[in-house]
């Protein structure tokens, strides 16, 4: 290449240019940084009226991934029946699986006895 030729570099170190600064993130870098570091959000709203605290209203948002919730000790959800598989197979289900028995049995029962009366 000679020194008056404006043929452009092939070496990304040599290109001339301005220095960029950082690239812009997506939605999705985004998102996977405030879920591997998780993001707390916390207020509070108090309603007075002549310096009487009518209402307070506490308000707390955690957003982080499982992962890392479990690592702070956030883990409700283990718990909840409704989403976690090892909290349905405790004692408050075997009490439904149960009734659910006797209700079966109740219903059985009860048709039996419609088809002989019919």
């Amino acid at each position: 290449m000679t020194q008056g030729s404006l043929a452009p570099s092939t070496s990304p170190a040599l290109s001339p240019g301005p220095i960029s600064g950082p690239q812009p993130a997506n939605l999705g870098d985004i998102l996977e940084r405030v879920l591997d570091k998780g993001i707390v959000i916390a207020g509070d709203i108090k309603v007075n009226l002549l310096d009487i605290e009518l209402l307070t209203i506490k308000l707390r948002l955690v957003i982080a991934s499982l992962d890392t919730a479990s690592q702070v000790g956030i883990n409700w959800w283990k718990a909840d029946p409704w989403l976690s598989a090892d909290a349905a197979n405790g004692s408050g289900n075997r009490e439904l699986e149960e009734e659910n028995r006797q209700l079966r049995s109740r219903v059985r029962a009860l048709e039996a006895r419609s088809r002989d009366d019919g």
